[in-house]
C-alpha cells in the first residue's frame, strides 16, 4: 500500500483545527510579537512536527513509547513545559499595559515551539497510530516527511488565517483587552492541557 494522502486530510483536519498548545501560542505570539512573533511559533511548531515524522519514521518513536519509563519521562517534561507555558502566559495577560507588554509576554521563540511541540506526548501517540495508517506499508522516513508537510501546510494556512482575523483585522477590538484574553484564556488551556496530559 503506497502513502495515502487523500485518506490522511480528514484523520488530519480535527487535529489541526481543534485550539492547542499550537494554537494558543501562535495567538500570543502574533499579539506580542505581529507577524513576525506569529512567524517564529509557526517554525519552530513545524519543525516539532517534522522532527515527530523524523523520529517515527527512524523507529525512535516506537522506543519510546515501549519503554514505559522513558515515556514517563518524556510525559512529565512535556507537562511540566506546557505548565510553565501556561502560567507564563497567565502572567504577561495580567500585566499585559496598554502599548506595552510585560516582559513575560514575550513572543514564544522558535526553539520554544519546537520545544513545546516536541515534548507532546500526544503528538508522538499521534504520529505512531494515525499518521503511520497513511504512510504505506513501507511507512519509510521520506512518506512520513511527506504527510508532515500536509500537516505543516494545514495547521500553517489554518493559523495565520485565524491570527489574521483575530489579531491583525480586529480594528474595532481593543488591543489590550484582547492581548488579556488570549493569554489568560491561554494559559488556562495550557495548564488543563498539561494537567490532562499528567494525569490521564
Amino acid at each position: 500500500m503506497e502513502i495515502n494522502l487523500i485518506g490522511f486530510l480528514p484523520a488530519l483536519l480535527p487535529v489541526a483545527l481543534t485550539p492547542g498548545a499550537s494554537f494558543t501560542l501562535v495567538m500570543s505570539s502574533a499579539l506580542s510579537g505581529g507577524r513576525r512573533g506569529l512567524f517564529n511559533t509557526l517554525a519552530g511548531t513545524a519543525l516539532g512536527i517534522y522532527t515527530h515524522a523524523l523520529l517515527i519514521g527512524l523507529g525512535i518513536s516506537a522506543v519510546i513509547v515501549a519503554v514505559p519509563a522513558l515515556f514517563a519521562v518524556l510525559k512529565i517534561a512535556g507537562a511540566l513545559w506546557l505548565l510553565w507555558l501556561g502560567v507564563a502566559l497567565i502572567r504577561s495577560g495580567m500585566k499585559a499595559t496598554q502599548g506595552v507588554l510585560a516582559e513575560a509576554a514575550q513572543p514564544v521563540s522558535l526553539r520554544g515551539a519546537w520545544t513545546a511541540n516536541i515534548l507532546n506526548p500526544k503528538a508522538i501517540i499521534f504520529y505512531l497510530t494515525v499518521v503511520s495508517q497513511f504512510a504505506g506499508q513501507q511507512g519509510g522516513v521520506s512518506h512520513y516527511l511527506m504527510l508532515a508537510s500536509v500537516h505543516v501546510i494545514v495547521m500553517s494556512l489554518w493559523l495565520v488565517a485565524v491570527s489574521q482575523v483575530l489579531v491583525f483585522s480586529a480594528t474595532k477590538t481593543d488591543t489590550l483587552v484582547l492581548k488579556k484574553v488570549i493569554n489568560m484564556a491561554g494559559g488556562v488551556l495550557l495548564i488543563v492541557s498539561s494537567l490532562h496530559s499528567l494525569f490521564c
